[in-house]
């Protein structure tokens, strides 16, 4: 039996890292759900704040580097590295340009609000994660790029989507 990724076909590699990617949307939210449960919200989500908040910068290092991104490579390449995160990748998305040239990125079906509600718990108040989250991974791609809250759970502005961020280049 042939073992290791190089047995894989392209369409099994493709599945396979985005098996990998819902596993670790899995984990992140047993770890959470484990704190939650046993410290209370407030010290799960301060939490939740610092681990992303070490985790984004590595993960947009990777990607500039595997796309070959300049440190200038402002919304082009944040709009090319954002959909290879890990969370887009479990998650369902969209991208577009505004009319006033800002990108706009949307989780419109999240793995974590959708396993929260299977459950009956309330939804996560990812807001603040986001807000580090996002503009830390923008930030390592560009420091250029800003970021702001659209709509987050639970500050939701816009009820057809469970996330919605917009960047725009300072200055």
């Amino acid at each position: 039996m042939a073992q290791g990724l190089d047995a894989l076909t392209r369409e099994e590699l493709i599945e396979l890292l985005e098996i990998t990617a819902k596993d670790l949307i899995a984990l992140d939210g047993t770890w959470f759900q484990s704190l939650e449960r046993e410290q209370g919200m407030d010290a799960a989500m301060e939490h939740d704040r610092t681990a992303w908040r070490r985790f984004v910068p590595s993960e947009a290092r990777r990607l500039k580097k595997l796309l070959g991104l300049s440190d200038s490579c402002g919304l082009e390449g944040l709009a090319e590295a954002l959909p290879l995160r890990c969370t887009s990748l479990a998650n369902e998305w969209e991208i577009r340009w505004e009319d006033d040239g800002s990108l706009a990125f949307r989780i419109t079906d999240c793995r974590v609000q959708n396993a929260r509600k299977r459950k009956g718990m309330d939804f996560h108040p990812c807001k603040s994660v986001g807000e580090l989250e996002y503009a830390g991974f923008a930030a390592g791609l560009d420091d250029r790029i800003q970021c702001e809250c659209v709509s987050c759970y639970p500050a939701i502005a816009d009820d057809t989507c469970n996330c919605a961020w917009r960047f725009r280049m300072e200055g």
